[in-house]
C-alpha cells in the first residue's frame, strides 16, 4: 500500500516517526513524508531510509484563512495525484486540512493522532475562545472524516468526548510515540547531581518553571549542573532569547541550543525535568526513561502517564516553582534514590513504551 504521513514539523517526523514509518516499509509499503521545512535540507535525510519527502506549504501557528486554504489545496492535489491508500496525520493544522482532502479525495482510511492538545485548547481569553470554537469545528470536521483516532492519554480523549467531537469506541489510546529501547540503553548516573531539560524553548513547556528552579537549587548548592537542549520556537508561548539572557550571564544554565542527537546530554545528567503545562506523552521524557534516568514532571495531561510518583521519579503541581524545587533538591541528596528510580524508569520504558509495542498497535488499527 502507498501510505502518506502527514505533519506541519518536519524534524518531528524525522525524529518522532522514523520508527513507524520503517516499520511501514518493512512490511512492504511505500511512504510518502510531508513536512514544513525545504526539500533542499532533508528530501536526502529521508530518501536513505526508502522515504519519499515532501515540502508542504502550511504555517504552523498561523490564523490566516487563506493560507490554510493554500495549505488544503496543496494536500488534495498530492492525494489526488499519488492516489495514496491510507494517511497518518498528527498536529492540528495537518489533522485538520489533511482529513477534508482525504475525504474530497474518496480516501476513508485516514488515521489522525491527537498528540496532545495546545495552549490554545486550553487557554482563556477572548480571542483564545473564539479560536478554540474554530479549532473544535474543524476536529469535529476532521474526527468524522476519520475511520479511527489515536490518542496519547486519556485526558486528551475524555476532552474531546466532553467537547462532543467523537463517541466513545471511536478512538484508541496509544502509549505515546514510543521510544526505541536499543538505540537509547542506560548510562551510568554522573558524579555530581545534574539537571537536564530538552524540548522547544517554549512556556507551555514549563521552561520558566526550570529556569527559576535552577536559579535557586544553584545559589544553595553551586557546584550542580543545569543543562538546557532546544530550540527557540515561534509559538505564541516561546521564550525570548533575552528572557533566557540573563540565566547564561549568571551561568545558572548551560545552554546547548537544539540538537539533532540528544543521548549525550542525558548521559550528562541525572535527573530529567519537564514541568509542562500539558503534553499528549513526551517524548524525551520517554528516552530519559530509558537511558534509566529519574523524571520530575508535571501532574498534568500526557505527563503524568509517564511517572509512578515516587516509583521512577516525583509528579510536581503545574506552575509550582517551591514544588520542582523541593523534588529536585531531594534527589541532590538521596543519590541511591537517584540510582533505584532510574532503574524503575527503564524498566517502565522496556514494558510499556517500546516503539516496537507501539507501532504494532498502530499498524494493527490500520490495517498493515
Amino acid at each position: 500500500m502507498k501510505i502518506v504521513v502527514l505533519s506541519s514539523h518536519t524534524s518531528s517526523l524525522y525524529w518522532f516517526r522514523m520508527d513507524m514509518m520503517k516499520d511501514f516499509i518493512k512490511r512492504g509499503h511505500s511512504v510518502i513524508a510531508l513536512g514544513s521545512e525545504p526539500e533542499v535540507d532533508w528530501k536526502e535525510k529521508f530518501n536513505k531510509h526508502n522515504i519519499d519527502y515532501r515540502q508542504l506549504y502550511v504555517e504552523r501557528n498561523g490564523i490566516n484563512p487563506f493560507k490554510d486554504l493554500k495549505t488544503l489545496k496543496y494536500l488534495y492535489q498530492l492525494m489526488r495525484e499519488d492516489k495514496p491508500d491510507k494517511v497518518f496525520a498528527y498536529q492540528a493544522k495537518t489533522v485538520v486540512y489533511g482529513s477534508i482532502a482525504a475525504k474530497l479525495n474518496g480516501i476513508s482510511d485516514f488515521y489522525p493522532l491527537i498528540a496532545g492538545l495546545g495552549s490554545i485548547f486550553r487557554g482563556r481569553g477572548f480571542k483564545n475562545t473564539i479560536i478554540k470554537t474554530i479549532m473544535k469545528t474543524e476536529y469535529w470536521i476532521a474526527c468524522k472524516f476519520s475511520k479511527k483516532i489515536f490518542f496519547q492519554n486519556n485526558d486528551d480523549k475524555n476532552e474531546f468526548i466532553q467537547n462532543r467531537l467523537i463517541k466513545e469506541g471511536e478512538s484508541i489510546i496509544i502509549n505515546g510515540s514510543g521510544v526505541n529501547i536499543e538505540k537509547f540503553k542506560p548510562t551510568p548516573l554522573p558524579q555530581e547531581p545534574t539537571f537536564l531539560f530538552i524540548g522547544r524553548l517554549i512556556k507551555d513547556k514549563g521552561i520558566i518553571e526550570y529556569l527559576e528552579a535552577c536559579k535557586k537549587i544553584k545559589w544553595k548548592y553551586p557546584q550542580i549542573r543545569c543543562l538546557l537542549v532546544g530550540p527557540f520556537d515561534s509559538n505564541p508561548s516561546a521564550l525570548k532569547p533575552e528572557e533566557l539572557k540573563p540565566y547564561l550571564e549568571n551561568e545558572v544554565i548551560e545552554y546547548f541550543g537544539e540538537q539533532t542527537d540528544v543521548r549525550p546530554f542525558i548521559a550528562q545528567c541525572s535527573t530529567f525535568v519537564l514541568p509542562s503545562y500539558h503534553e499528549g506523552t513526551p517524548k524525551t521524557v520517554l528516552e530519559a526513561m530509558a537511558m534509566g534516568r529519574p523524571i520530575i514532571t508535571s501532574d498534568a495531561p500526557g505527563c503524568r502517564e509517564t511517572v509512578i510518583d515516587g516509583v521512577n521519579g516525583y509528579l510536581v503541581k503545574v506552575k509550582d516553582v517551591q514544588s520542582l524545587i523541593n523534588k529536585m533538591e531531594f534527589l541532590i541528596n538521596n543519590k541511591n534514590t537517584c540510582k533505584s528510580m532510574g532503574q524503575e524508569s527503564r524498566k517502565i520504558a522496556k514494558n510499556k513504551y517500546d516503539v516496537k509495542i507501539i507501532n504494532q498497535s498502530i499498524m494493527k488499527i490500520m490495517g498493515l
